[in-house]
C-alpha cells in the first residue's frame, strides 16, 4: 500500500507518506482524522514517510545521546554524523515499535513500524509527536504537556506534575462553570503568530480522546499545586519560567532546538498571565481560580 495523506494542526500543513505499510492511514491515525485536509494549503511544516523497510543507522555513525523515560515507555536518541537524529521508540513492555530517523530541523523525517497494531500506532503516535514538538521549535510553537479548558474564545492551559490532578481542576470547570468546553487534555500546541500567544487542540490528547481541530486566544497559564486549602497567585517570570520549561517538550543536548524554545517560552511569559494555583479538588478551587484568570 501507499499513499499520501495530508493534515492541517495548528494551521501547520504535514504530508504522511505511508509506503510499505501494512495498516490503513484511517485506522492506525485514527484521532488525525479530524485535521484531515485533502491538500496542503501552503508550504508543508514537515513532511513524513513511512517505510517499514528503514534501517537504523551503522554504529559507526551515531553518537548515543541518552535513553529517556516517556511515562508510558521509552525512547533513544542518538546524534546521526549528518547532524539529524535517530530515534528509537519502545512502549512499556520494552518492545521496539518505531525508528524515527530525522534531517537536522525536523522537516524531512523517515519512519518504520515494528510488531503488532498496537505497537504500530504506540509508535507512530509518539513519533509525530516528537517530530511536531522539535520541527515547532523553529516556528515559535511549543508542545505543552497541558490540560485545556476554553472559555469566552479564550483557552485556559493547566500544568502539574503528572499525577497532581490538571485533568481533574479542568473536569470541574466543565461540571461547575458555564460556557465552558474542553479543547485537550494532555498536548495541546502552543502558537506566537505576529506576536501574539494563541493555542491549538492536537491530536495527542493522552488518556482522554479529545482531539478538535480548533484555536483559541491564550488566556492563561496556571501550574496546579496540592494545598489543604484554596487560593491563586500571579507568578513572577523567573518562576513562571521553572514552571514552564519543564512542561514543554525539548531536547536541552541540542542548543539550537533549546534556544528556540527557551525564547519562546520567554515571549509567553511577557504576553501571558501565568499563575500557580493551590488547592483542593473541589467546587471553589475551579470558581477561585476562574474568577482570576478570566479575560471576561
Amino acid at each position: 500500500m501507499s499513499n499520501v495523506y495530508y493534515y492541517n494542526i495548528a494551521e501547520y500543513d504535514i504530508r504522511i507518506h505511508f509506503s510499505n505499510t501494512r495498516y490503513h492511514p484511517q485506522y492506525i491515525l485514527s484521532s488525525f482524522e479530524p485535521f484531515r485536509q485533502e491538500k496542503p494549503k501552503g508550504k508543508l511544516f514537515f513532511d513524513f514517510t513511512i517505510d517499514n523497510h528503514l534501517c537504523p543507522y551503522p554504529k559507526e555513525k551515531v553518537t548515543p545521546i541518552r535513553t529517556f523515560d516517556t511515562g508510558n515507555g521509552n525512547t533513544t536518541v542518538d546524534l546521526l554524523d549528518n547532524g539529524g537524529y535517530q530515534y528509537i521508540i519502545k512502549d512499556i513492555e520494552g518492545n521496539k515499535c518505531a525508528l524515527l530517523i530525522s534531517n537536522k530541523d525536523f522537516s524531512e523525517c523517515h519512519c518504520a513500524l515494528r510488531g503488532t497494531f498496537a505497537m504500530q500506532r504506540f509508535g507512530i503516535n509518539n513519533a509525530l509527536m516528537l517530530v511536531f514538538a522539535f520541527a515547532g521549535s523553529f516556528h515559535q510553537t511549543l508542545l505543552l504537556h497541558a490540560s485545556l479548558v476554553r472559555k469566552d474564545g479564550y483557552g485556559y492551559a493547566f500544568i502539574a506534575k503528572s499525577g497532581v490532578g490538571k485533568s481533574t481542576h479542568v473536569s470541574l470547570w466543565l461540571r461547575n462553570i458555564e460556557g465552558c468546553d474542553l479543547m485537550n487534555d494532555d498536548n495541546p500546541i502552543l502558537r506566537i503568530i505576529n506576536g501574539k500567544p494563541f493555542i491549538y487542540g492536537s491530536p495527542w490528547s493522552g488518556k482522554t480522546p479529545c482531539y478538535r481541530n480548533i484555536k483559541a486566544k491564550l488566556g492563561a497559564i496556571t501550574r496546579i499545586d496540592r494545598a489543604l486549602q484554596n487560593s491563586i497567585e500571579q507568578v513572577r517570570p523567573a518562576e513562571a519560567f521553572a514552571s514552564l520549561l519543564p512542561a514543554c517538550s525539548t531536547m536541552k543536548w541540542d542548543q539550537v532546538i533549546f534556544h528556540h524554545t527557551c525564547n519562546t517560552i520567554a515571549h509567553i511569559i511577557e504576553t501571558t498571565s501565568i499563575y500557580t494555583l493551590h488547592c483542593l479538588p473541589n467546587e471553589e478551587a475551579a470558581i477561585i481560580c476562574q474568577k482570576i484568570i478570566s479575560k471576561n
